[in-house]
C-alpha cells in the first residue's frame, strides 16, 4: 500500500540515499532536491523524482522550498536534511516551512546547540560530559597557546561558510609554530571567532564511538551504541567507512543528558573519542541530523528514518534498542582505508576479511535496488575531484587578489 504522504529529502549523498530505501520499502514517495554533483540517492528505484536545489541564502532556499510545495501539492509532506548545514536551513525556518510541511528537526533555539561547536561544548561543560581541552584563539592565537597540549588540530565552530577550511575535517599542528601558521591561514576563511583549537586525543577510529537515537522532547525512543572502526581518510575521515555496534554504557547516561537538558527531538548522533590515557569518553560533536551509518541501525532493527516518519505523523513508536555484533561497511572508501592501514601496520589482512563476517549491512549495494551499487565509486570520484576542483580555485584566486594587492601598494 502506497502512502499520501511522501518525504522531500535535501540533498542526494549516502544519507539522502539510506532516507529513500528507508521510506521506499515501505511505501512511503520519496523525492530528493540535490545539486547537480551529488546525486547518489537520484539513483534509487525508492528515489521517484529529483529536483534541483537553489544555491543562495537561506531565506532563497526556504522560499524555494515553499514553491516546491505550491506547485507540487506537497503538503504535509516530511522534510528530512542530509547535512548540517540543511538541518541548520529547516531549523532556522521550521516556523515558515511549517506551515505547508512537517519539518523534522527541532526549531532552532535547540538544533543550534548541536550546529555551533562553542555552544555544544559549553552545553558538555554544563552538564558535565567531558571533552577535549578546547581554546578558541578570537584575535588572540598567543594567548594560552602554552596551556595546549600538542598535537592539536583547528576546526571551524560551525559550517555556515564553504572553503577549505569549513570542507576539511580538521588541520593538524603539532606544535607552537604551525599552530600559528595554520591559524593564520584559517583567519583569512573564516573570521577568527570561528576557530576553534582543541587537543587531538591519540587513537584511530578504533577509539570512536557514537550514541545515535530519535528523541522526543529529550527522551530516546529508539537508540544503539556503536564504535566507528574505521573511517576515510583515515586521519580526519568525512565519514566512517566500517562500524559495529557495542554494549557501550559509558556513553549512554551522559548522551541523554545533553539531548535532555536542551528538549531535542528528531534523530541526532553524539560523537566520542576514548581518551587512553585517563580512560575517559569525550564528546567530540553531536550531528543533527541523520548519519553516514545509519542502515547499521536497520540490519540491527532500528530502522531510523521510517521511525522518525512516523513520528512526524504522529504515529506511535515503540521504545526499542539496536541489537549489538552488527556490522556495516561502504566498500568504495574501506577498501583504500584498509590498505592504507596495512601498510602503516596497524591492520592485518585477515583480521581486515574476519571484521566482514556476518551480520553485515553493505551501505550503498542492495539486491532490490543495484544501481546506486555500481554508480558510488564512479560518483565518490566525480565529487571528490569537483571539490578538489573548486578548492583549488578558491585558493589561485585567493593568491592572485593578495598578488594585486601588494602590487597596488608598492604603486
Amino acid at each position: 500500500m502506497t502512502e499520501a504522504t511522501g518525504a522531500l529529502v535535501i540533498g542526494g549523498n549516502l544519507n539522502g540515499l539510506s532516507i529513500a530505501r528507508s521510506l521506499g520499502r515501505h511505501g512511503i514517495p520519496v523525492w530528493v532536491t540535490t545539486p547537480a554533483n551529488i546525486r547518489l540517492a537520484s539513483c534509487s528505484r525508492y528515489t521517484q523524482r529529483t529536483l534541483p536545489w537553489l544555491t543562495g541564502d537561506g531565506q532563497a532556499q526556504a522560499a524555494y522550498l515553499l514553491e516546491l510545495a505550491e506547485r507540487y501539492q506537497l503538503d504535509g509532506w516530511v522534510l528530512f536534511p542530509t547535512s548540517d548545514e540543511s538541518a541548520a536551513l529547516l531549523s532556522k525556518f521550521h516556523s515558515v516551512l511549517s506551515r505547508r510541511f512537517r519539518v523534522s528537526t527541532p526549531a532552532w533555539d535547540v538544533l543550534r546547540w548541536a550546529y555551533d561547536k562553542r555552544l555544544t561544548y559549553q552545553l558538555a561543560a554544563e552538564q558535565e560530559v567531558d571533552f577535549p581541552l578546547t581554546f578558541y584563539p578570537g584575535k588572540e592565537v598567543s594567548v594560552n597557546v602554552d596551556a595546549l597540549n600538542f598535537p592539536v588540530i583547528l576546526k571551524p565552530a560551525t559550517h555556515e561558510i564553504m572553503n577549505r577550511f569549513t570542507a576539511d575535517k580538521a588541520w593538524p599542528a603539532a606544535n607552537r609554530e604551525e599552530l600559528f601558521a595554520r591559524y593564520y591561514e584559517a583567519v583569512e576563511l573564516v573570521p577568527p571567532d570561528l576557530i576553534v583549537v582543541q587537543e587531538l586525543i591519540p587513537g584511530g577510529g578504533e577509539s570512536q564511538f557514537s550514541y545515535a537515537a530519535l528523541c522526543c522532547d529529550g527522551e530516546p525512543i529508539a537508540s544503539l551504541t556503536a564504535r566507528r572502526t574505521r573511517q576515510f581518510p583515515i586521519d580526519f575521515g568525512y565519514s566512517s567507512s566500517f562500524v559495529e555496534t557495542l554494549d557501550l554504557p559509558e556513553i549512554v547516561g551522559p548522551s541523554r543528558r545533553l539531548l535532555a537538558a536542551i528538549r531535542y527531538t528528531g534523530l541526532v548522533e553524539v560523537e566520542y573519542k576514548f581518551d587512553a590515557r585517563n580512560g575517559r569518553y569525550k564528546l567530540l560533536d553531536i550531528n543533527p541530523r541523520l548519519w553516514t551509518w545509519a542502515t547499521l541501525g536497520t540490519r540491527a532493527g532500528v530502522d531510523f528514518p521510517y521511525l522518525l516518519w512516523q513520528m512526524m505523523k504522529g504515529k506511535p513508536v515503540q521504545r526499542q534498542t539496536g541489537r549489538m555484533g552488527v556490522r556495516w561497511v561502504r566498500m568504495s572508501t574501506d577498501v583504500p582505508s584498509a590498505i592504507q592501514e596495512i601498510l602503516r601496520g596497524r591492520l592485518s589482512l585477515r583480521a581486515y576479511l574476519s571484521s566482514l563476517h556476518r551480520p553485515i549491512e553493505f551501505a550503498v549495494m542492495a539486491l532490490d535496488d543495484p544501481l546506486p551499487g555500481l554508480s558510488d565509486l564512479p560518483l565518490f570520484l566525480y565529487k571528490h575531484l569537483h571539490n578538489r576542483y573548486k578548492a583549488l580555485r578558491g585558493v589561485i584566486a585567493l593568491r592572485a587578489e593578495k598578488l594585486s594587492s601588494n602590487s597596488g601598494a608598492t604603486r
